[in-house]
């Protein structure tokens, strides 16, 4: 995919067999913001659910003395309003108002309320703005929701995306972290749906380097939404619960210590398996392993190609189809009366609070079986975009990046619950909804085939071996800023 900016330098890099255009973010591009916001006084930021909070601040910071506010825009007397003024977002300083006024007096206004919340208001929301101002998504869900409604964007505004590939924490966390280290930060695609005065992709440039974005690359509001809604429900949130809880009961039951359980299944990924992939690749993991665990990992792999992958077509059709869309809306209109219930009070998750706690306990190791289901689900995660007509940024962003360097951290450090409760309505219901299917396939078919020997079908590992992806992760690699996450709270 290619685009053109008048303002920012861009680059072409090459992605295996293709070729993308992208633009390297970083602070020093900061003094240029007034240009890509060309016209704009004033960015109102809508919602403060998990992205929110992040972007608000993180705007405020990069545009500070350029004389462009950010003024955040909430329901009038809502607990937000109170969280939004303890970190200065206030009436008094006119950078805090209600959410109608702010998008009718903004040129540019960023909708990060809940999904649910924007499907049932989209027509009041449509209508707070001015002809030629500029609507801004960090999610193509409400694209997918007009879909099925019949219905569109007003053709007078410019409609923009961009989306970080990563929960708002995450953004907040690195953007502070990157004021060390030029550039730190949540990668994001951006898009651009309607261009009514020429300036959209500078505007949405704009966002994402304002955001503190390393690099941005393009997509389509369409591609983003089924990449984004499909990846959460696989392997970025609720196929990583899945897999870590199904092998937690496996290894207890073939006789290993909780504990121990518990450090060679989510610590393993979240600890070795991860940081390998986000420095060395995916083959690293492999390469790591002696010859008799090579010859375990194989074996998982193979065994759970197939039935993760038949998880994931199934996910990705039922978002492609609006139906995941609607249960998202209808299960928040349930949700009004009965709250989301818990998901870390399982054995596995009160047993990783007590490992978490023991400071003397070794490192995880990279345990072969589970470090084979989890690439599997992993790889085919990337082969169902692939095949779907992704592009390789979001790709590996959507599979791969998002997980080891966002997400996985967060599961790391107090588990799964406070990974998957610190993102978005539509990904924790997500999340919820699915882990269980990928939990009981693996018992099912996976585990079972392993067992008896029976995985001896060498063909989804020799497909992981020559897969394109390896060369696109160190394209990306070569873009990654040399700072990991800290999700230690400030």
């Amino acid at each position: 995919m290619t685009f053109a900016s008048k303002i920012f330098e861009t680059r072409v890099i090459k992605m295996a067999d293709r070729e993308e255009t992208i633009l390297a973010g970083g602070r020093h591009l900061f003094p240029i913001l007034p240009k890509a916001f060309d016209g704009i006084r004033q960015i109102g930021v809508i919602g403060w659910s998990s992205q929110g909070p992040a972007q608000a601040q993180n705007l405020r910071e990069s545009l500070d003395g350029s004389g462009i506010r950010v003024k955040v825009g909430l329901r009038e007397g809502s607990a937000s309003m109170k969280q939004a003024a303890a970190l200065g977002f206030t009436k008094e300083s006119k950078t805090l108002g209600e959410m109608y006024d702010v998008i009718r007096e903004s040129e540019m206004s960023l909708l990060l309320i809940s999904d649910a919340a924007l499907a049932e208001n989209y027509r009041t929301v449509f209508a707070a703005f001015r002809p030629g101002t500029t609507l801004g998504l960090s999610h193509g869900f409400l694209l997918s929701h007009l879909r099925a409604q019949g219905e569109d964007f007003p053709k007078d505004i410019n409609v923009i995306a961009v989306c970080p590939k990563g929960m708002g924490p995450s953004v907040r966390r690195l953007y502070e972290q990157g004021r060390a280290v030029n550039g730190a930060g949540i990668n994001a695609s951006f898009a651009v749906h309607q261009d009514v005065d020429g300036k959209a992709i500078d505007y949405a440039l704009g966002w994402s380097v304002a955001l503190g974005s390393p690099y941005t690359f393009e997509t389509t509001l369409e591609s983003e939404y089924k990449s984004d809604i499909f990846g959460e429900r696989g392997v970025l949130l609720g196929a990583v619960h899945g897999i870590a809880e199904s092998l937690y009961a496996r290894f207890v039951g073939q006789g290993m210590a909780e504990d121990e359980a518990f450090i060679n299944t989510a610590e393993s990924i979240t600890g070795p398996i991860s940081k390998l992939i986000s420095r060395s690749g995916l083959k690293a993991v492999y390469e790591q392993l002696n010859e008799n665990e090579k010859a375990m990992f194989r074996a998982a792999y193979n065994a759970s190609y197939g039935p993760c992958r038949e998880i994931l077509e199934e996910i990705y059709d039922d978002v492609a189809s609006g139906n995941e869309v609607r249960s998202v809306i209808q299960a928040t209109r349930r949700h009004s009366a009965y709250p989301m219930g818990k998901i870390d009070d399982t054995e596995m998750w009160v047993v990783g609070e007590r490992a978490r706690a023991n400071t003397q306990r070794n490192y995880a190791p990279i345990n072969p079986e589970t470090a084979g289901v989890y690439l599997a689900c992993m790889m085919a995660q990337v082969d169902v975009l692939k095949d779907r007509g992704h592009p390789y940024s979001e790709i590996a962003n959507e599979s791969i990046i998002e997980a080891v360097d966002s997400l996985n951290p967060y599961m790391s450090y107090k588990g799964a619950s406070y990974m998957i409760d610190n993102c978005s309505t539509t990904a924790r219901l997500g999340a919820r909804k699915w882990a269980s299917r990928f939990d009981y396939i693996l018992k099912q078919q996976a585990f079972p085939s392993i067992d008896k020997g029976i995985a001896s079908d060498s063909a989804p590992f020799d497909d992981f071996m020559s897969n394109d992806i390896h060369d696109v992760l160190t394209v990306c690699a070569e873009l990654r800023p040399s700072l990991d996450i800290s999700v230690v709270p400030r």
